[in-house]
C-alpha cells in the first residue's frame, strides 16, 4: 500500500528554519515527481516546491525563491524541504505529494499519492 508520512514541523521563531521529510513506501519513487504544498487556516491549499524523478529539474513557488529548498535521496525514497527565513505567514500545514506528471502536479495539484501533513508554526 502506499504511503507518504511527512515529519519535521514544529513551531519556530520568525527568521528561523526547518526541515521537512517525507517518507514514500509502496511506490516507485524514482519514477514520480515529487512535490510540496501547504494549506493555512481558512485558504486554499497552495504549491510550494516540486522535484522531477531524475533530480535535475526543481521548480518553486515564487514564495518560495531563495528561501526553501527541495531536495530528494532516491535510495532513501524521502523527498525533504529546506525551509529558511521563515515568517508568520509561512504557517501551514505542508503536505508532501508524488506524480507522474510534475506539470499537472504543479498547476492542478493532481497527484497520485498524499501524505497527511506536518504543522509548520511560526511566531512572531
Amino acid at each position: 500500500q502506499a504511503q507518504l508520512v511527512e515529519s519535521g514541523g514544529g513551531l519556530v521563531q520568525a527568521g528561523g528554519s526547518l526541515r521537512l521529510s517525507c517518507a514514500a513506501s509502496g511506490i516507485t519513487f524514482s519514477e514520480n515527481a515529487m512535490a510540496w504544498f501547504r494549506q493555512a487556516p481558512g485558504r486554499e491549499r497552495t504549491f510550494v516546491a516540486a522535484i522531477n524523478w531524475a533530480t535535475t529539474d526543481t521548480y518553486y513557488a515564487d514564495f518560495a525563491k531563495g528561501r526553501f529548498t527541495i531536495s530528494r535521496d532516491n535510495a532513501k525514497n524521502t523527498v525533504y524541504l529546506e525551509m529558511n527565513r521563515l515568517s508568520p505567514g509561512d504557517t501551514a500545514v505542508y503536505s508532501c505529494a508524488a506524480a507522474r506528471n510534475v506539470v499537472t502536479l504543479i498547476s492542478r495539484s493532481r497527484a497520485e499519492y498524499w501524505g497527511q501533513g506536518t504543522q509548520v508554526s511560526v511566531s512572531s
